[in-house]
């Protein structure tokens, strides 16, 4: 038996089981996700996809949204068969090897790869948390609870700030593969350490006996996954049907289908609910409805303020700086092509036009050097019969564009590094020059890092509120955090009004900036999430309504994801990020005048607010 009844002033050791297993296996996630997009739009030059942003943006927020849904049914397996254990070795079996997968090249193993990562996910994701949860159910530990968590919570972010350095250096100067298989190692090692302190963590491991009024799972998929499934279905098949698809891609209508008879399952269990159940599912879905906005906005950060650190932020570096940074491998090699074409300050090469090639003519904005106003665009893209990225040629007209792509023509395709487009021509190398820049996805790293900053603040802020108090309640910690998550896409707004983003890059000072506003209201929002289901949800219902909290983070990935596929529509980006100030501020008004309500719900439940 572990030594800590007898000792109560410290943690047990399954805690520092958990922290470990927990910091190593975000590590791999969020080196990931910090890379993946930088992956997929960049040049096949360069070892990457060479995507398009539409593209990229569908494919990021399609991971993001699964990632999100599956533990749902990881939790309630691991609840009613498996067992906690089991289930994230299971889970974490299946995400090393989706990231080892990763490393391998073509398209193929690539969505093999990211489907073990989802899938994985949904079997570690829910069940190291319940697992430390359940350690901490005792009478002697229940008052260090929050504690746990809080260094839990740490150890997430350790993670999620160290592997962007890592992912950097090895993408730098070896390639990506070696970059997604640092993913795999750092999962590895959180499994290995999981099974080698797995003694420590049994007491957690409880699976719990099915009680009359629980769900079966055979009526849960009846109810839930199957329509869901046929109904994903006909949305993926709505091109083939009426000719076009609803929501700009495949993947989106699938997804938003699918979400259809979920989201009517929910609200026939809001129906449904007796007059002492229905109080505090009403209130905890009203929650979750808002909420879909600030998880939007922070799903942001594998989106489009990736695509603004990587095209939009200046990031080279003063020569002090870079000196330091090269070490680290976080500085990032941009080389010029050889072949110029100066009157439109641009690098080209010859491009001979075949029949096996994919043609793709995409709309933008660029801006008149000499009138100053913007003019519509249109970009060809080539990509041959695999999908490879070959370049792309720009056009003014596009009866033009079209015209000399037919085949057998030769035309100069455009093969710059994206991040010369809108880069002042004397800051730009010379003919087979290249540059040093600051690896765009260290920015990746700025939340984390102001999250072990301003978490113990937080925390004394509010035990300083509390003795005297004046400590807000839940609620309006809610509706605080959603007004500052919303006024990080303002500042955004004022960063792009910094400068003609089009010719000229901003301040990288900028970024860290939206970041820090932006890590306030996440520390007013995310950790009370899953309190709230513990707070608010039936007991019968909490593993369902816990589903029902992904499913939030699910759709709003996804919505984030569709967002960025329009990156390049949007003539005035200022509007891209107008969009969700106001949508911040209008959830932000909803949840203040739900305030009164929710905190008698809330009362009636804990004896808290």
């Amino acid at each position: 038996m572990e030594n800590t009844v007898a000792d109560k002033a410290k943690h047990p050791r399954s805690l520092y089981v958990l922290f470990f297993t927990e910091m190593w296996e975000r590590f791999g996630y969020y080196l990931m996700v910090g890379i993946f997009f930088l992956y997929l739009v960049d040049p096949t030059r360069n070892g990457g996809k060479g995507f398009s942003v539409a593209q990229a943006a569908d494919i990021v927020g399609t991971y993001i949204a699964l990632v999100y849904l599956t533990p749902f049914i990881g939790g309630l397996l691991a609840d009613r068969y498996l067992g906690y254990r089991r289930a994230i070795i299971f889970g974490g079996s299946l995400m090393a090897l989706g990231y080892y997968g990763l490393a391998l090249h073509g398209d193929t193993a690539m969505f093999v790869s990211m489907s073990f990562i989802i899938i994985g996910n949904g079997f570690f994701k829910p069940n190291i948390s319940t697992l430390l949860g359940n350690i901490y159910s005792t009478e002697e530990l229940k008052p260090k609870k929050d504690s746990a968590y809080t260094i839990f919570y740490m150890g997430i972010n350790i993670g999620a700030f160290f592997c962007n350095f890592v992912a950097a250096y090895l993408r730098n100067y070896y390639g990506w593969g070696y970059a997604f298989a640092a993913a795999g190692v750092g999962m590895t090692l959180g499994l290995s350490w999981f099974i080698y302190g797995m003694r420590h963590v049994k007491s957690g491991d409880v699976i719990k006996p099915v009680q009359k009024e629980d769900m079966s799972l055979g009526k849960i998929f009846l109810s839930v996954f199957l329509p869901a499934i046929i109904v994903g279905a006909i949305g993926w098949n709505m091109k083939a049907i009426i000719g076009h698809t609803l929501l700009s891609s495949k993947s989106n209508d699938a997804f938003f289908f699918a979400c259809v008879p979920i989201i009517i399952f929910y609200v026939g269990l809001l129906v449904r609910a007796t007059k002492e159940d229905k109080r505090g599912l009403g209130a905890l879905l009203s929650f979750f409805l808002v909420s879909i906005v600030f998880w939007v906005i922070y799903n942001q950060n594998s989106t489009a303020l990736t695509i603004w650190a990587d095209s939009y932020t200046h990031r080279k570096m003063p020569a002090t700086a870079e000196n330091i940074a090269k070490p680290f491998g976080m500085l990032q090699t941009i080389k010029s092509d050889s072949v110029t074409q100066p009157k439109l300050n641009h690098y080209f090469v010859q491009q001979e036009i075949t029949a096996d090639m994919k043609i793709s003519v995409d709309s933008s904005f660029k801006m008149n050097d000499s009138t100053r106003v913007m003019e519509p665009t249109y970009v060809v893209s080539f990509h041959d019969a695999q999908n490879t990225y070959l370049g792309h040629g720009i056009f003014h007209n596009r009866n033009d564009a079209m015209a000399d792509t037919k085949v057998g023509a030769t035309m100069n395709v455009q093969t710059l590094d994206p991040y010369f487009n809108n880069l002042p021509i004397d800051q730009r190398p010379a003919q087979g020059g290249e540059v040093k820049l600051l690896s765009p996805e260290i920015f990746q790293s700025v939340n984390p890092l102001f999250i072990v900053i301003f978490t113990p603040l937080f925390v004394a802020l509010f035990a300083f509120l509390r003795r005297r108090k004046k400590e807000p309640s839940t609620p309006t910690k809610i509706g605080i955090g959603m007004i500052v998550a919303g006024l990080s896409s303002l500042l955004m707004i004022f960063a792009i009004m910094s400068k003609d983003i089009y010719s000229d890059k901003t301040n990288m000072l900028w970024l860290i900036s939206i970041y820090a506003i932006f890590t306030i209201g996440e520390l007013l929002i995310s950790p009370i999430g899953l309190s709230m289901v513990s707070k608010l949800a039936p007991a019968r219902l909490t593993a369902l309504m816990m589903g029902a909290w992904f499913l939030v983070n699910a759709m709003a990935g996804k919505i984030s994801g569709m967002m960025a596929s329009y990156w390049d529509v949007f003539q005035d980006k200022r509007q891209y990020f107008l969009i969700l100030f106001i949508a911040g501020m209008v959830s932000a008004g909803i949840i203040f005048m739900m305030v009164k309500w929710l905190r008698i719900v809330v009362r009636e439940k804990t004896g808290g607010d």
